[in-house]
């Protein structure tokens, strides 16, 4: 059996993928949302965070034979407790990583290296920052704007517990946009337009996660884009679904249905 940890399109594909390739699949999703849109894949589906002993426990128990960590490229924590789990089971790890959106030079694009730079950045480049990084991170963003007195806009998943958790960290209705991505060019650029954005602020989540259009439309408008780099990954990732099936193919420990 082999374990997906799936946090994006790509992984729900690679479940599609393994699936009508035969292979026996559990499919593991951080939420309910991601668990459903798994579901449609045909997979077993497990939901909700792994610590370390839960998933090395998990992977005994239905004796995964190899994992695939297709988790967000931002989602540092995940990755290393997969990696960690496998090499106390002594399973194989492989990591798919979504290629990174080229982003162009240009002098409205400034790359940070992390969240909180990002945060300082966007608030000594405008009054009104459009947040396009999801709800994880919201309380760092905010932090910074109301210390610098600017208005943060989100941009989040309409789930209930992430619009709870906007609204707890004090945001205000007004200021929650609650849209499934990814987003057209037309469509970003008419809600910046909307929300009065001075500064847009992005992760580097490749065409799949929509930062193409996200910054060509803060370009035409001529707004300045924060971009977070991606933490950098290690050694050995695929970048690829036809790479990974191969991969998994050549390996004769896994088995198929």
């Amino acid at each position: 059996m082999i374990l997906v940890l799936s946090g994006t399109a790509d992984g729900r594909l690679i479940v599609q993928d393994l699936v009508a390739s035969g292979y026996t699949v559990l499919a593991s999703a951080a939420t309910p949302y991601g668990g459903e849109l798994l579901a449609r894949h045909g997979a077993e589906i497990i939901t909700g965070p792994l610590a370390l002993d839960e998933m090395v426990a998990l992977i005994k128990k239905r004796r995964i034979e190899l994992l695939v960590d297709a988790t967000h490229p931002y989602a540092q924590r995940v990755s290393e407790i997969a990696r960690q789990a496998c090499a106390q089971t002594q399973i194989p790890y492989l990591r798919y990583q979504r290629g990174e959106t080229n982003l162009p030079r240009h002098p409205l694009i400034h790359c940070t290296a992390g969240y909180e730079e990002a945060a300082q950045q966007a608030t000594r480049l405008g009054k009104v920052i459009f947040l396009t990084t999801g709800s994880k991170t919201l309380d760092i963003f905010l932090t910074a704007a109301r210390r610098h007195g600017c208005r943060l806009v989100v941009r989040v998943l309409p789930e209930p517990a992430v619009i709870q958790r906007c609204r707890r960290l004090g945001l205000s209705p007004a200021d929650i946009v609650a849209m499934q991505g990814p987003f057209s060019l037309e469509l970003n650029r008419a809600l910046f337009k909307q929300y009065g954005a001075e500064v847009v602020v992005t992760k580097n989540s490749g065409v799949v996660g929509g930062t193409d259009t996200k910054i060509a439309a803060a370009l035409e408008l001529a707004l300045p884009v924060v971009v977070i780099n991606r933490p950098r990954e290690q050694d050995g990732a695929i970048t690829t679904r036809e790479e990974l099936l191969e991969k998994i193919r050549k390996r004769k420990d896994v088995h198929e249905a």
